[in-house]
Formats: structure tokens, C-alpha cells, sequence
């Protein structure tokens, strides 16, 4: 019996980490039609993800951490604008990603912009809140930069 129950809690605890999964976007036209929707900022994630080795330090430190899933899911609009080198992506995807590359005039990764965007007729339009990078010290440390960006809007 004892088996059963502790087989029972762990399968239950499987299904709410999935259910508390991050939704990353991809598309910005849709991110930002969710985020007027629901009145949050977009968290844009400017990302190599698959050779930028802070990037991929950011990830495992603080992106995919419970706190900061936390925070996100009451907070922000995850928006991954990423530049790989071996991994495949669509045109409309590269073609979006450059243009939001320049557009914030970003030099280097990771950045993370804190942004309030519109899409009047086709056209998007963002106001920046603040940006940041990787911090050190974990999702505690992260989020607290994080939280002084958001407070200031």
C-alpha cells in the first residue's frame, strides 16, 4: 500500500512541473498581442543558444530555475530571439530576429530586454523598460535586477 501511494505522489509531482512549464515564443506578433492581452512586459531574450557559453550559463543558473519560472509565469512574456550556428530556423524567424537585433541595437549575448510592444496595422512598436545580461549569484541575484527594471515602468 505504502508502494502504491508514493508511486501515485511522484506521478502527481511529475504532472505539475509540466503543467508549470515556460512558454517561450518565438513569434513577437504574437507574444505581444498576449502580453496587451494580460498587461505584462515582454522579456526578450537575445540568445546564442547553442555556442554562447553565457548564454548557456544564464539558462542553467537562472532560466530554468523554479524561482525564476515563478516569477515569469506572474510577471512576463518570455520572448527567446535566438542566433544559432547549427541549429535550423525558419526565414520569417531569422528575418524577425535580425531586424529586432537592430532594432535594439544589440551588440553581444545574452541580453535581455524588458519592453511594452504594439502591433498597430502590421507595423510593431516597442517602449523599452530596461535591459540586462547575465548576473551572477543565481536566480536570486538575477531577479532582483529583474524586478528593479519592472518596478521603474
Amino acid at each position: 500500500m505504502r508502494k502504491i501511494y508514493l508511486i501515485i505522489v511522484f506521478f502527481i509531482g511529475i504532472v505539475s512541473l509540466q503543467a508549470q512549464e515556460l512558454n517561450w515564443h518565438t513569434n513577437v506578433k504574437e507574444a505581444i498581442a498576449i502580453g496587451n492581452k494580460e498587461k505584462k512586459p515582454l522579456l526578450l531574450f537575445f540568445t546564442g543558444s547553442d555556442w554562447c557559453g553565457w548564454c548557456i550559463r544564464l539558462q542553467k543558473e537562472v532560466l530554468k530555475t523554479p524561482e525564476f519560472e515563478k516569477w515569469a509565469n506572474e510577471n512576463v512574456v518570455l520572448v527567446e530571439l535566438d542566433y544559432p550556428r547549427r541549429t535550423p530556423q525558419t526565414a520569417e524567424i531569422k528575418a524577425q530576429n535580425n531586424e529586432l537585433q537592430q532594432a535594439f541595437s544589440i551588440q553581444g549575448f545574452p541580453t535581455i530586454y524588458f519592453a511594452n510592444g504594439t502591433d498597430k496595422e502590421g507595423k510593431v512598436n516597442f517602449e523599452g523598460l530596461g535591459s540586462t545580461g547575465y548576473v551572477a549569484g543565481g536566480p536570486t541575484a538575477w531577479l532582483e535586477v529583474a524586478n528593479g527594471i519592472l518596478k521603474k515602468k
